[in-house]
């Protein structure tokens, strides 16, 4: 809540780790805080509305103030992956739409090299495995090689608040994330991926001996 003032338009991200922010965004807007709040999924958004958080949308207020959200892996560069809730379309739209944004993180998502968490690339549901084999060719031409799986939920495909698809890709170390990320993003069929690279610009780290705030310079 440090860096929340009374006025802001709030990115809210998506999973357990973004849900402690929420409900202490919830405690203080009980006590009267004033803001307006972007949810980046449907889990996010009955949460806030639960807790009497005001919502708005990217619609009405397409500049957001600040985005608190989680990642699944982060580097000394403060690059990202994110996507293991599912969520990371609309995350990386919201965020991008932010002046700062604020991840939440303990020190076990701190990583030298991304990779260590397969990175989630959200595919149109039509011609998946022709996707597949394209995304496939991206980073074998990074002399990369993937393991990919179709992501499933009750023994079938999962499928994101878009209506997507998505393929968790275990690639061992990105030592290239930027030129991943573009080359992905470059591929018919591909939606987004779960690199977030150039947005963050606070990291709240958990420790054993309380939070380290990471700033990046």
């Amino acid at each position: 809540m440090k860096f929340v003032k009374p006025g802001m338009k709030i990115g809210l991200g998506t999973g357990s780790t973004a849900n402690h922010f929420i409900n202490a965004l919830g405690a203080a807007v009980k006590k009267g805080l004033d803001v307006k709040c972007v949810p980046t999924s449907k889990a996010t958004h009955a949460l806030a509305v639960s807790l009497g958080i005001p919502l708005v949308t990217l619609e009405q207020e397409p500049y957001l103030d600040l985005t608190v959200d989680g990642a699944d892996e982060f580097d000394s560069s403060f690059r990202l992956i994110k996507g293991g809730g599912g969520a990371l379309l609309i995350e990386k739209i919201v965020a991008s739409s932010s002046k700062y944004m604020v991840v939440i993180a303990d020190q076990s998502k701190r990583v030298k090299t991304l990779g260590k968490f397969p990175l989630p690339v959200e595919v149109i549901p039509f011609g998946v495995k022709s996707t597949a084999w394209k995304i496939e060719r991206d980073f074998k031409f990074l002399k990369m090689e993937a393991r990919m799986t179709l992501r499933l939920k009750d023994g079938k495909p999962f499928q994101t608040d878009g209506g997507n698809c998505i393929l968790d890709c275990a690639c061992g170390e990105i030592k290239e994330p930027e030129r991943l990320e573009m080359i992905l993003n470059n591929t018919p069929g591909v939606v987004n991926n779960g690199l977030f690279i150039g947005l963050a610009g606070i990291i709240m780290m958990g420790t054993p001996k309380g939070v380290e705030e990471i700033v990046r310079k």
